[in-house]
């Protein structure tokens, strides 16, 4: 046993070169390959007051758990949050589905879909003293159609258009205004209706569903309206649904909405794709009041370039690490399962090379010392020695002390008692030469 544990160290001794060489292998492989993604990102969610914030700080808390840090960015709304992508500013945006189709071919070509969150049905608000038959007819009322390069003035300016309805011909008696302000102003009776986009659990919904004053139209024509604006889905709602107690809606209603897309930039790293889906998948579990139970995230619209990690989510969920360890641990993971092929490659024909290198440095201990024995053994053949042969008995004799320290593990011993009785064969050689002379 011990005689196997030092063959074991010298073969250790032996190899110690492929230590640093393995260490600066993977240390460049792991610096210039594969930097660990980053454990925080910037969101873009619009107003602190919209939906988009709300289901923000919910994303938010849920990527707490996993410790990812996501920084909310408040800002005006859609097309805001395209500027801020474009820009740099953040990494993620919340985007009404549409709205991405505003902005230049390069600009959309920087930019990744994430997936579907929720729909965000536009809400059509009147007096409970009017009669809704058309679109048409708001032409003769005072009307919030929603601030500018909003995702509500997008919507409705959509459907104007549609209509044949542009901007220029806008009534004096339509607003520009939206949000609390068109909500306080139509309450009051400074307006006959109001476009509202939002999910139906929005605070500043459910107040305006719960005003008596206050009824919900249904929209005509929605098919008509669907073939011809592809990024906008039909939504039904029931009655009651907004409100039981005030029985908002009346009857069964129709109307139609975009849907808020997560939106990544160039700066995001796609390694975080199934982390924040998953915990988007989570927040959205219970669904919502329009939304069935695991609805979304879904795919996203195909208007935007999809991510690939995205597409391998909604196809076959997790990765398969990610099922079962931390994303910490799991990313790491994936790391070194994807470099270890290419560090094999490299590390074969080291490998392959330890047996001849091993045998060489083992043999090396032994063969130096033929050296010697060849250079005394030519000066024999030529007819003397440079030394005293005396001297050189001595000198040999020393040689023979040191080699019985040398150490060379069993295999080897051969090719060592070898060169002792090639040692001892020349030290008797001159001493017959010593005592002829």
């Amino acid at each position: 046993m011990r005689r196997l544990l030092r063959d074991l160290k010298i073969m250790l001794l032996t190899n110690l070169w492929l230590i640093p060489v393995i260490a600066a292998l993977v240390g460049a492989l792991f610096y210039f390959v594969a930097p660990p993604p980053p454990m925080h990102a910037r969101l873009a969610t619009g107003a602190a007051s919209g939906g988009y914030h709300a289901f923000a700080e919910r994303l938010r808390d849920e990527l707490a758990k996993q410790g990812f840090d996501l920084q909310l960015v408040n800002s005006k709304g859609s097309q805001d949050n395209l500027a801020k992508l474009d820009n740099d500013e953040v990494e993620l945006a919340l985007v009404q589905s549409g709205q991405e189709l505003s902005v230049s071919e390069k600009q959309r070509d920087k930019l990744s879909a994430l997936g579907v969150m929720y729909r965000e049905p536009l809400w059509l608000f009147i007096r409970a003293d009017k009669t809704f038959t058309g679109l048409d007819e708001l032409k003769q009322w005072r009307v919030a159609i929603g601030v500018p390069d909003s995702g509500t003035q997008a919507v409705t300016g959509a459907l104007f258009a549609a209509n044949r309805i542009e901007p220029e011909h806008y009534p004096q008696s339509w607003q520009a205004t939206g949000g609390s302000r068109a909500a306080d102003a139509l309450i009051a009776g400074k307006l006959d209706a109001g476009f509202f986009v939002g999910p139906a659990e929005n605070a500043l919904i459910q107040r305006l569903a719960a005003e008596p004053d206050l009824r919900l139209a249904s929209l005509r024509r929605v098919p008509a309206y669907l073939a011809r604006l592809t990024y906008l889905s039909e939504v039904e709602v029931g009655e009651g649904m907004l409100d039981m107690a005030q029985n908002t809606p009346r009857e069964d209603i129709l109307t139609l909405g975009p849907v808020a897309t997560l939106v990544a930039g160039e700066d995001f790293h796609p390694s975080l794709t199934p982390l924040i889906l998953e915990a988007a998948k989570t927040v959205l579990k219970n669904g919502s009041l329009l939304d069935p139970t695991g609805t979304f995230p879904a795919r996203p619209p195909q208007s935007l370039h999809t991510l690939d990690e995205a597409d391998y989510y909604y196809e076959k969920g997790l990765p398969i690490l990610q099922r079962y360890l931390p994303f910490r641990i799991a990313s790491l993971a994936d790391r070194y399962i994807i470099l270890a092929i290419p560090l094999l490659v490299l590390l074969f024909p080291l490998f392959k090379a330890i047996g001849p290198i091993y045998r060489w440095r083992v043999r090396a201990r032994i063969y130096r010392w033929y050296k010697h024995l060849r250079e005394v053994d030519q000066q024999l053949y030529k007819g003397g020695l440079k030394a005293d042969i005396s001297e050189e008995i001595a000198r040999l004799e020393r040689m023979e002390d040191e080699l019985a320290r040398v150490d060379v593990p069993l295999s080897y011993s051969n090719e060592l008692y070898q060169l002792h009785v090639h040692l001892r064969y020349m030290i008797e050689r001159l001493r017959a030469l010593r005592e002829r002379r």
